[in-house]
């Protein structure tokens, strides 16, 4: 029963899909550390609580597309491999990949 409010929820938690597409298009010039992002600089970046972007963090961490680096201060990169073997049934699989109201500007200079 959990996981059926869980699947309803991840599939419209738009904080969590601004958290995982910030990580998937994430580049070395957008952070402070070349290896990854914080969670504070996160939370900065997408004017986010940074107690709901660790939340989030949290979600994908279970779901074992990103990971972290270090520990003070923790960096988090996403992790393509894994997330190209998810289930595409999966509920933040589908999240991430549902580029419909996606602004790629906010990624990418062309």
């Amino acid at each position: 029963m959990t996981e059926t409010y869980e699947y309803q929820s991840n599939l419209d938690d738009n904080d969590l899909k601004k958290v995982g597409l910030e990580l998937m298009f994430l580049t070395p010039e957008k952070t402070s550390h070349g290896k990854g992002i914080s969670a504070v600089e996160l939370s900065k970046l997408l004017d986010i609580p940074v107690d709901v972007v660790k939340q989030k963090l949290k979600i994908l961490l279970d779901k074992q597309i990103v990971r972290v680096i270090g520990i003070n201060p923790k960096l988090w990169v996403f992790d393509e491999y894994n997330f190209q073997r998810m289930d595409e049934d999966d509920d933040v699989f589908k999240l991430l990949c549902c580029f419909d109201d996606v602004d790629f500007d906010r990624y990418f200079q062309y």
